[in-house]
């Protein structure tokens, strides 16, 4: 292990984090790096004509696996919008949207969450469990702005709610959406109000992304969610926050200080979510170039992660850097928000593909899901299975 790789525990923000340093990314080789195939244009099919995602994740069961349903499906679920001729205008108008997939591929299934229910006046990124009796499940989300604003805004609460899954004719559903709460709030000893910053692409402060983990060593249940550190000089100021279940029921959840800051190195450490591998606890999160202080050194857009023997701390980045992999040089923004499932495959969504960033393409978008990559993970090394 370099010295670079060494876990780099010290006082942020009022609290004590692993900091993800200007040296270690400095240290981000993109000639050496693993990079994600180039994505073709066969394999950019959309879920539906009429729908755009990102941003997605698996229903998930008891144990963190991708829930398996009756019959071999499973269920995911995704921001969604009608597509738009300027993408960017989709994180404005954003709902979860229900997805099945099965053997004939995927199928839109509408909106997660019934007109009205959610408090934001749209809905990001989180995650969802199904409950071993196989239809109570609990989604944890994003809600941004306020419902009924006249303009849109940027703060971002933490939400969880309850539904129960049904089996139909024409798929399933979700029903009888309950038990509505704001599930963990922010403090501002570590946490920066997520409004704080501007609407500006690359700009935007974070409270959002809940990613649920139970850890198998003790059956305890986490939440970890991308944060902005508060009582910082930086403008980049991202952090990966964390919270701990109290009860067994997930209804009240402990917040705790960030676990990794990036104070000084990036603004959006985004999607964080864990999984544990061969008696490790691996760490990952997405960025993009754009968003990295652009006096400093720069990394590539692409999967990030740390690993450490617990979850509270002795954080070392992923093969001294952080970087696992990055979109090809190609194509450097052709896939974003990657997520590790718990059998090492990856999922993402298909962003401006087919282009080198530069040229006529560079905003089309892709609005599905990218192909699925698979990790190896050994030790404090990650890398793509089959890369060069």
């Amino acid at each position: 292990m370099t010295a670079e790789a060494e876990s780099a525990d010290r006082m942020v923000g009022g609290g004590t984090v692993t900091a993800w340093t200007p040296a270690q990314v400095r240290g981000i080789d993109t000639g050496m790096a693993d990079a994600a195939p180039v994505i073709r244009e066969d394999q950019v099919v959309p879920v539906a004509d009429d729908l755009a995602i990102w941003d997605a994740w698996p229903v998930q069961d008891a144990n963190g696996d991708v829930a398996l349903l009756p019959g071999g499906a499973t269920l995911w679920m995704a921001l969604g919008t009608p597509p738009f001729a300027d993408p960017e205008e989709r994180h404005g108008h954003a709902r979860i949207h229900l997805i099945a997939q099965d053997r004939n591929g995927w199928r839109h299934l509408g909106p997660a969450m019934p007109d009205g229910f959610s408090p934001g006046s749209r809905e990001w990124s989180g995650s969802a469990l199904l409950a071993a009796d196989g239809t109570t499940l609990t989604l944890f989300f994003t809600a941004t702005g306020r419902r009924g604003e006249t303009a849109p805004t940027f703060e971002q609460r933490l939400f969880q709610a309850r539904a129960t899954l049904s089996a139909g004719p024409d798929g399933h559903r979700l029903t009888d959406w309950r038990e509505l709460r704001e599930m963990i709030v922010r403090d501002p000893a570590h946490y920066m109000a997520s409004d704080a910053g501007t609407g500006r692409v690359g700009t935007i402060k974070a409270f959002r992304d809940p990613a649920w983990f139970r850890d198998p060593r003790d059956g305890r249940h986490h939440i970890f969610f991308a944060g902005s550190l508060a009582d910082t000089h930086s403008a980049f100021n991202g952090c990966i926050g964390w919270a701990v279940a109290r009860d067994a029921a997930l209804d009240d959840w402990a917040l705790q200080p960030p676990l990794i800051a990036a104070e000084g190195v990036n603004n959006e450490l985004e999607r964080p979510h864990v999984v544990l591998h061969d008696g490790l606890y691996y760490l990952f999160w997405s960025t993009q170039r754009h968003v990295f202080d652009p006096d400093g050194p720069v990394g590539p857009t692409g999967l990030y992660g740390m690993v450490s023997d617990r979850l509270d701390g002795g954080w070392r980045p992923l093969n001294g850097t952080g970087l696992v992999f990055a979109n090809p040089a190609a194509a450097p923004k052709q896939a974003y928000s990657w997520l590790v499932l718990p059998d090492l495959r990856v999922t993402s969504f298909i962003d401006a593909w087919g282009s080198d960033g530069a040229d006529a393409n560079a905003n089309r978008f892709g609005a599905t899901f990218a192909p699925m990559l698979h990790l190896t993970l050994q030790g404090d090394r990650a890398g793509l299975s089959g890369a060069p």
